[in-house]
């Protein structure tokens, strides 16, 4: 995780199309600070939750395939959370290791009953197949196996992660240094951690280590807050719908200020009352914020990792 902030930091220095605005950072800071957000995850309803370790193998596996949704406007996250839960409600090995190796497209489909190809598909169909195949191969078929080896630790849970699943590597150049996000790795330790409530599969003695989760919703909030600042050609951009490509300067620049703004806005806080406050929780915060404002223009890249 420390590779994630400093890298992150290393953006925001050298940026030229997005800024971290100082005075949007103390303005939201000081908003926030009598009131530190505190967000409950919802596990009722669209998340299956059983309190065991079928729960870690669905958290994994929608983790797996949580990326892109935009391209169709009518699908969203809680399709995808909804369908498998669906899928296990009738079928409690459909997650089964070797079970995971064998789907196809139009099993996936059939699964999250969706009537038309979903955003790539091929590319959740892969890793549908890798998360299979490597927790057989190293974990007994279980990712709580994989849970259970990070110790308590959710840095090492994500460093688990990246070193065993080539999907979840969320990473990029930028001006010749490599850069460190791990958005849907972070987002397996941070669902663990809500869904069970600090305990059993869900406990982390180094919750705090987590960042915030570079994805579409949280840079275009921070815009709307005074965070963050862009150009006017990225603002074209943004207006104009157009695609924005992966590992674009562009790209890199709103994803690693985004975490870095916010972990400004995080210090501050603690600094302003002495309490620790959570990335993970801001996040959530400003996640929440965003999908409940309708005229919220973000970026749109094609994207595994968010």
């Amino acid at each position: 995780m420390e590779e994630v902030r400093a890298t992150c930091a290393w953006v925001a220095a050298r940026s030229r199309h997005v800024a971290v605005d100082s005075s949007g950072v103390e303005a939201v800071a000081d908003k926030m600070k009598d009131s530190i957000p505190k967000v409950e995850w919802n596990f009722e309803g669209i998340h299956y939750f059983d309190n065991g370790p079928l729960t870690v193998q669905y958290l994994f596996v929608l983790d797996a395939m949580n990326f892109c949704f935009w391209p169709d406007e009518e699908l969203s996250y809680d399709h995808l959370a909804m369908g498998l839960k669906e899928a296990l409600l009738k079928d409690r090995s459909a997650f089964d290791a070797d079970r995971l190796q064998k789907y196809t497209g139009y099993d996936l489909r059939n699964m999250l009953n969706w009537p038309r190809p979903l955003p790539l598909e091929e590319e959740r169909v892969r890793l549908m197949h890798e998360v299979g195949f490597e927790l057989e191969r190293s974990f007994d078929g279980k990712a709580s196996k994989l849970v259970e080896s990070s110790e308590k630790s959710a840095p090492k849970l994500v460093a688990l992660i990246a070193s065993h699943f080539p999907g979840f590597r969320d990473h990029t150049i930028y001006k010749g240094r490599q850069i460190f996000l791990y958005k849907r790795a972070q987002i397996f330790a941070a669902d663990l951690w809500g869904a069970f409530k600090g305990q059993g599969y869900g406990e982390f003695k180094d919750i705090e280590s987590l960042t915030m989760f570079a994805d579409y919703i949280v840079p275009a909030v921070l815009q709307q807050l005074g965070v963050l600042k862009y150009s006017p050609s990225l603002q074209n951009m943004i207006n104009a719908d157009s695609e924005m490509h992966s590992g674009s300067d562009e790209e890199v620049e709103l994803r690693a200020c985004s975490v870095h703004a916010v972990e400004e806005i995080r210090d501050l806080i603690q600094r302003k009352t002495g309490k620790q406050v959570l990335s993970v929780e801001l996040d959530l915060w400003l996640w929440a914020f965003g999908i409940q404002c309708s005229s919220l223009k973000h970026h749109h890249t094609l994207s595994i990792y968010y």
